[in-house]
């Protein structure tokens, strides 16, 4: 009996302290990519089915005025939006629909649109996730605002690669590898992900500037929500005396503008972090899918709510980047389609469509079983 009570508590624990905090995450980010899709598609005139949030049975839903369909269904990892006339899993206009529409639907049907009011619909689910990341640090930055340090080396380790290059204590960070910085996180942000690469970094020592080059090494890390991350590192310790932190407060349009920076930043880093793994040089271990999302959200609730809230923001960020990679059946491997579309004016032929899309979901299925692999058993 004791065994039986003490597992439902335990599951009803799972439930409050992980599962919840998943779905909202997930519900959130998932709505918002469909909900852009959903707006522009109107806003082009495309007439709209249906709208779910999950996929498989329906739980339940309603009709709206227009004769849209909103549902929830089972299956809560990812949604759609199905709009009149809308295209099979090949991008092809679907059979059903074609043969059965009255006049005024093949009006917003939307295979019959113009090629960019089809890729301005496409596009609009992952800009939407992009808009959801600003927002989101557009409201932390006005309410908390943020800690900033000087970009000055109080102490070299020993043994480092700060050291090997001849970084002294006092130096100035004035630029990494071309880009001007103006705080010590700027320098962490363009280091952390370069472990490996030769980065050329110009110092202010004194009144003169020199310039010095460094390879980050490899480090492990714990993160604030507990998960071991690997990161690049020269070795070089940012203080309280040199660094001179201090807290930094904006107004609306200036927490505005920073939001979109830092949307930007986080943009660039995931692409350079994609771009590095598929040639070998990022830990598989640093993707992960559902379980461990899971996991992070039950860890970022027991922080707070605006710990939570941050974590949709970066898991929103990430969806919009996986979206427009150039892979059938993404949101990117359409609006391919649609460029070659334009390019040669006439839609791609639908065999080659097809040979496109297979490989395509080949790929997506695999990274798919990739980072279920790595939740429950690789790392």
């Amino acid at each position: 009996m004791n065994d039986i009570l003490g597992t439902f508590f335990s599951l009803d624990n799972i439930i409050f302290t992980t599962l919840i905090p998943f779905l909202f995450v997930l519900t959130v980010v998932v709505f918002v990519h469909e909900m852009g899709h959903y707006l522009v598609g109107r806003w082009c005139g495309i007439g709209v089915r249906e709208f779910s949030i999950g996929f498989g049975p329906e739980l339940f839903g309603f009709f709206d005025r227009k004769g849209t369909r909103w549902k929830l269904s089972a299956i809560p990892l990812g949604g759609y939006v199905k709009f009149v006339g809308d295209m099979s899993v090949t991008s092809d206009p679907s059979t059903q629909d074609t043969g059965v529409l009255t006049p005024e639907e093949r009006k917003g049907a939307f295979h019959l649109q113009p090629v960019w009011k089809r890729a301005a619909t496409v596009f609009a689910g992952p800009f939407a996730n992009f808009l959801l990341t600003i927002a989101v640090f557009a409201v932390m930055f006005s309410l908390y605002g943020r800690y900033v340090s000087e970009p000055m080396v109080a102490e070299v380790r020993p043994g480092s690669a700060a050291e090997e290059a001849g970084f002294q204590p006092g130096d100035r960070f004035v630029s990494v590898d071309g880009k001007r910085v103006t705080t010590f996180g700027d320098v962490q942000r363009l280091v952390s992900g370069r472990a490996g690469d030769t980065i050329t970094f110009v110092m202010l020592r004194g009144e003169k500037e020199v310039t010095l080059t460094a390879t980050p090494q490899l480090v492990e890390q714990q993160d604030a929500l507990g998960n071991t991350i690997r990161i690049g590192v020269i070795g070089v310790v940012n203080n309280q005396e040199l660094g001179q932190p201090r807290h930094i407060e904006y107004g609306l349009g200036e927490a505005l503008v920073e939001a979109t920076k830092e949307t930007g930043h986080i943009i660039a880093r995931t692409g350079q972090f994609f771009q590095r793994f598929v040639t070998g040089r990022e830990d598989r271990c640093q993707l992960g899918g559902p379980v461990r999302i899971a996991d992070m959200a039950g860890k970022a609730a027991a922080l707070g709510f605006e710990w939570l809230v941050q974590l949709v923001a970066m898991l929103s960020v990430g969806i919009g980047i996986l979206n427009l990679l150039p892979i059938p059946p993404l949101d990117g491997g359409h609006l391919a389609f649609y460029a070659a579309e334009a390019a040669l004016r006439r839609p791609v032929s639908e065999r080659v469509m097809e040979m496109f899309y297979r490989a395509g979901l080949l790929v997506v299925l695999g990274f798919m079983m990739f980072v279920f692999w790595n939740d429950l058993f690789g790392c």
